[in-house]
This record gives structure tokens, sequence and C-alpha cells, in this order.
């Protein structure tokens, strides 16, 4: 894909440096198909921004016979390591994603699969005997946890399923056992394709937002630190990076007064159909504000709307995923719009 940045222009304005802590997006995708050699995907409409994710399809049966498969919607793998705070939308949940679908417009309950590992090894028969929920960052399991018999938790600790936390809770610091499994869930339906005719599937979630509290590439009034994996990973070009520049010449600390938002979609599963290819593809991309800089890479996108911005493609084979870079002014009272 073709290196693309769309800048919006901005005011300076003066707000204190802020602490580079950094939260992890989670990267989702689309659908899988059982029987990707029969249906092909005559067209994706993916929308992305901060606040949610919607993907339009169109699925057609090439066949001269209905087609029973299954559709999967793999939700991203989370782990309980503390010392990593991945951004989830409703950690409490077991759809931490608040996943939804339809078929032709009618609404499908798809059924959940989870799993839980710990170096790689299935441990949720474990869980399960215990009595612990899997979801390693509700509150539910960590107080299943504090109930484990002690011959229980320290075979647990020695095989890398809990850790030993330590936590001051007004009370001075306390010792309590953490969850330390990978969770992996995947959401799945069955469905019938008619043969030589279309069905609409049409999915939305929350995204995984990722971000630090400043900009985490450019400080002391240069570009730095992860500034190179970000340039390819985002297609910062000149315009983004002059910017930037005039951004943080407002500031006597060098930094922009902005902070970072990331997305990241799995755009290649799309290249799981018949064919291949993607006969109509549209990608649009809302940065929410429109005081905002946003920059990713894409062909031929144009600007239709304060916001938004749309790649369209015929004939569309998905080699690269989506990865978006939102700079949000931490100033509600700065920038400025284009």
């Amino acid at each position: 894909m073709l290196r693309y940045v769309l800048t919006a222009a901005l005011t300076l304005c003066v707000a204190p440096a802020l602490a580079n802590d950094s939260i992890a997006e989670l990267g989702t995708g689309g659908l899988i198909l059982s029987r990707s050699d029969a249906v092909a995907m005559q067209s994706e409409d993916l929308f992305i921004s901060p606040q949610k994710v919607t993907v339009d399809y169109v699925f057609h049966n090439n066949t001269d016979k209905d087609v029973d498969a299954i559709v999967a919607f793999p939700m991203p793998d989370i782990s309980g390591d503390p010392e990593e705070m991945p951004a989830i939308p409703e950690n409490q949940s077991d759809n931490f994603l608040g996943f939804e679908v339809t078929i032709d417009g009618v609404a499908v309950t798809p059924q959940l699969e989870q799993k839980a590992f710990a170096l790689g090894i299935d441990i949720s028969a474990d869980l399960k005997a215990q009595n612990v929920p899997f979801n390693p960052f509700g509150d539910a399991a960590k107080a299943a946890l504090a109930k484990l018999p002690p011959a229980v938790a320290e075979d647990w600790v020695n095989r890398g399923i809990i850790i030993e936390d330590s936590a001051d809770t007004g009370d001075g610091m306390k010792s309590a056992y953490a969850p330390f499994w990978q969770l992996r869930s995947t959401y799945w339906w069955r469905s019938t394709f008619p043969a030589n005719q279309d069905v609409h599937v049409s999915h939305r979630y929350k995204p995984s937002v990722g971000g630090t509290s400043s900009v985490s590439f450019f400080y002391d009034g240069q570009f730095q630190g992860p500034y190179a994996s970000y340039k390819a990973r985002y297609c910062m070009d000149g315009a983004f990076e002059d910017a930037v520049r005039k951004a943080a010449k407002g500031n006597p600390d060098g930094y922009p007064a902005y902070y970072e938002s990331r997305i990241a979609y799995i755009l290649t599963t799309g290249g799981n159909w018949a064919s291949g290819n993607i006969g109509k593809f549209k990608l649009t991309v809302d940065k929410g504000n429109p005081k905002s800089l946003v920059s990713f890479c894409g062909d031929n996108v144009r600007k239709i709307g304060p916001t938004t911005f749309e790649m369209t493609a015929d004939d569309f084979y998905p080699e690269h995923d989506v990865d978006i870079l939102i700079l949000d002014p931490s100033d509600s009272n700065g920038g400025g719009a284009n």
C-alpha cells in the first residue's frame, strides 16, 4: 500500500509534558469462514474510529449447492500479566469488546469458545475445577484466587498460572494472587449460504485503543525513541512531522501538547475467501476530534468530512493490516481543523 498521511492544521498551545505511560492496543480483525473455497467476499465496508468498529460484508456462494459453514470471530488474546496493561473496553465481561453480529439484518447470538493457557499449556480444566472465571482482568477471577486452597495456590505459582502480587490497599502493602494466564476467546456460529446467492453479515465492537499520555516519538525538540518504527507503521510523512514540530515549539519542554491513540485492525484475514480478493472494499477512518492529527497507510484516500477519510478499491487483496495513529490535543482549546 502506498504511503498516505492526513494532517489537520493546529494552533499552538502550552501544556506541561505528561508522563509517557503506555497502554497497548489489541489487534482485532474480521470474520473467518470454514468453507472459504465456496464463498467469496463480494464487498467489505469497514469503519474504524476510537469509539467503534463496524464491518458490513456481502458474501456470495459461488456454487450450485447450499453451503453450511462455521463463521468465527477470533477475539484478541489477553494475558493477565500485571506488568503489561492492554486497553480492554469492558474488562469485567467475557465479551470484553462488546461484539455483536447480524445476518441479513437479524441479530445472531453466537457461541463463545474460551480456553486458558499458561506457558502454552491448556489449563482450562484447572480453572474450572476451582471455579475460577477465565477473564484474567475480571474482579471475579481475583476474588476466586483468594479462596484457593494453599496447596493449589502453591502448585499454580510453580506452574506459572498465577503470581503473587503486592498492592497498597490503604491499610499498607498486602500480598494477593493475581492471574498470569492467557485467555483465548472466539465467537462462532453456524450459517447457511444459499446456492448462488448473497448473504449480508454485519458485526460491530468497541476497539482496543492503545496510547500514551504524550507523544512517545518526539521529545527534547527532536524525533527519537520509536520514531523509525512509527514512521514505517503509520506512514508519517513530512507534513505530519512538520505539524508535530510546530506543536512542540509552543512548549518550553519540547513536547507537542498531544497524546497518542493507536488502533490496530487485522485486515489480512479478509484474504481467506474464494478467489482471495475482496470484490469491493471501502475503509472509512474517523479520527473523532476535528482538532486531532491522524496518520495511516493507504491508497487513494480522500477526506469526506471534518473527521472522516475514505479509501476504496476494487478486486482488493489485503496484503497489510491497518494501523492508525491519532494525536489528540491534550488541551481541549488547542488545535484547529482543515
